[in-house]
C-alpha cells in the first residue's frame, strides 16, 4: 500500500482560452501508466465490482471509469434486486447488473460502493471480509474512528491505515477541504464561516426531475408540481434545509462539514460555522468561505499557495468578469476559488467563493481515484487537464462526486 510521491505530483499551466485540453501523459509517470484489455491493454486490477450500480452515483462511477480507462480485469455491477437482470454497458460490452448479496464480493478485490447508509452498513464489511477494499460513498462509516476518511489532495496517508473500507466524504466538504488544506498548512486555520449553495443534483435523480418539472411548469403557466424531494418548492427558490435537523439547530449537512472538515484536515480545534442550502442549480456546488488564521493572510499570498496546490483551480478577475460559475464547473474535475479578498477590518481573515461539479468531483477518496492513488496494484490512468483563464494555475485532478449530499 503506498500514496503518491511528490514525483507524480500535477505538473502545472496556464491556459488563457476557456476550453478543456487533454494533455499528454507526462513522462514521468509513463512507467505507472497500465491499461487493460477491453479498458485499454496492459496490466489491471484483477476485479472491480460496483455497487449501486442502477443509481445515479453509480452512473458516474461507471462512466468515469470507463472514460479514464481504469485498468480493470474483470468487472461486475451489482444493485438491488429491483435492478437485476437489466443490462448496462461497459468498455463496449454489455453487462447484466447482478443482485446485490454477501456471496457477490467472492474473488473481488476493490468494491465502488454508492447505496444508502443502511445498505452500506450491512454490505460493505461483508466485501471487506471477503478480501476487497471498499471505497464508500455513503455516510455510514466516514465518522467510524477506524476508517479513513480521506481526500486525495488533503490526506492521502491516512489511506495506509484501512482495514477494509475506506470512506468517501460528502461532496460540499470536500472541496471546502481541497481549498482549505493548502492555507492551514501555511497560515493555520483556526475558523471557518462557510454558506453552501448546493445544486439539487446532490439529492440525485428525483431531485433534479422536480427542478426541472417545476421548472416547465412556471415557464408554462402551470401549477407546479407539488414538492416530494424537498421540503418546499426548489424552481426559482432557496431552501436552508438539507437532511434533517438535529436539536442544536443546525442540519445533519451542516454538522456534516463540521465534524468531516476536522478529521480529513486532523486537527479538531479548527471552529466550522456552516448554513446549508439548496439552490436551484442542476449541477455544481457553491460555496461562500470566510476563513480566521492564526498567522496575518493576504489575497496575494492566498493566491500564491493555490497555484501550486493539487486539485485547484484560481479564477480571480473580477474586472473581466472572470470567477467561478457552477455552470463552468459542471463535469470538471477540479476545486475552483475566485472573489479573493481580504476581510476589512482583521488581517488574519480571508473570503473567497469556492465551486466544484457534484458529478465529477468526489467526495474522496473518490472511486475513480482513491484506488488509483492509494493502492500499489492499482495503477494511475490518464489525468485530464482543464483550461480555464486565471491568475492561478490549472492542476490535473481525477474526480468523482457523489451525489447524495
Amino acid at each position: 500500500m503506498r500514496v503518491p510521491s511528490e514525483e507524480v505530483a500535477p505538473r502545472v499551466r496556464v491556459v488563457s482560452e476557456m476550453s478543456r485540453v487533454l494533455d499528454p501523459v507526462p513522462d514521468d509517470l509513463a512507467g505507472e501508466m497500465h491499461t487493460p484489455s477491453g479498458v485499454g491493454g496492459g496490466e489491471a486490477v484483477k476485479s472491480v465490482a460496483v455497487v449501486g450500480a442502477s443509481g445515479a452515483v453509480g452512473d458516474v462511477i461507471i462512466r468515469l471509469l470507463e472514460e479514464r480507462k481504469f485498468p480493470v480485469g474483470a468487472i461486475k455491477f451489482l444493485a438491488s434486486e429491483r435492478s437485476a437482470g437489466k443490462t448496462l454497458k461497459f468498455a463496449g460490452e454489455t453487462y447484466p447488473i447482478e443482485p446485490l448479496a454477501a456471496g457477490a464480493f467472492a474473488g473481488v478485490d476493490i468494491v465502488l460502493s454508492s447505496t444508502p447508509a443502511s445498505i452500506s452498513r450491512q454490505f460493505s464489511p461483508i466485501a471487506a471480509r471477503a478480501g476487497a477494499v471498499v471505497v464508500d460513498n455513503s455516510s455510514a462509516f466516514r465518522m467510524d474512528p477506524d476508517v479513513p476518511l480521506v481526500v486525495p489532495e488533503v490526506n492521502p496517508h491516512d489511506v495506509a491505515r484501512h482495514k477494509g473500507i475506506i470512506a468517501n466524504p460528502n461532496c460540499s466538504t470536500i472541496q471546502m477541504v481541497v481549498a482549505l488544506k493548502p492555507l492551514h498548512d501555511a497560515f493555520r486555520i483556526r475558523r471557518v464561516i462557510v454558506s453552501t449553495y448546493q445544486a439539487v443534483s446532490g439529492a440525485g435523480r428525483k431531485g433534479i426531475h422536480e427542478l426541472q418539472l417545476q421548472t416547465l411548469a412556471h415557464v408554462a403557466g402551470q401549477d407546479a408540481p407539488a414538492p416530494s424531494k424537498f421540503a418546499h418548492p426548489i424552481a426559482f427558490n432557496c431552501i436552508p434545509h438539507i437532511d434533517d435537523f438535529l436539536p442544536n439547530g443546525y442540519t445533519k449537512e451542516e454538522m456534516k462539514l463540521v465534524n468531516e472538515t476536522r478529521k480529513i484536515m486532523g486537527d479538531d480545534a479548527i471552529d466550522v460555522c456552516p448554513t446549508c442550502v439548496r439552490v436551484p442549480v442542476l449541477n455544481s456546488h457553491s460555496e461562500s468561505i470566510l476563513i480566521e488564521t492564526e498567522r496575518p493572510i493576504t489575497p496575494e499570498a492566498a493566491r500564491d499557495v493555490w497555484s501550486r496546490a493539487p486539485g485547484l483551480v484560481v479564477v480571480d478577475d473580477p474586472g473581466s468578469r472572470l470567477y467561478p460559475l457552477p455552470a463552468a464547473a459542471s463535469d470538471r474535475d477540479e476545486v475552483f476559488v475566485g472573489r479573493i479578498r481580504q476581510d476589512l477590518r482583521r488581517p488574519n481573515a480571508l473570503l473567497f467563493w469556492c465551486v466544484a461539479t457534484t458529478s465529477a468531483k468526489g467526495p474522496p477518496p473518490t472511486p475513480s481515484r482513491s484506488p488509483r492513488s492509494c493502492s500499489s496494484s492499482i495503477r494511475w490512468g490518464r489525468r485530464r487537464r482543464l483550461a480555464w483563464p486565471s491568475q492561478g494555475r490549472p492542476c490535473p485532478s481525477p474526480g468523482f462526486a457523489e451525489g447524495g449530499c
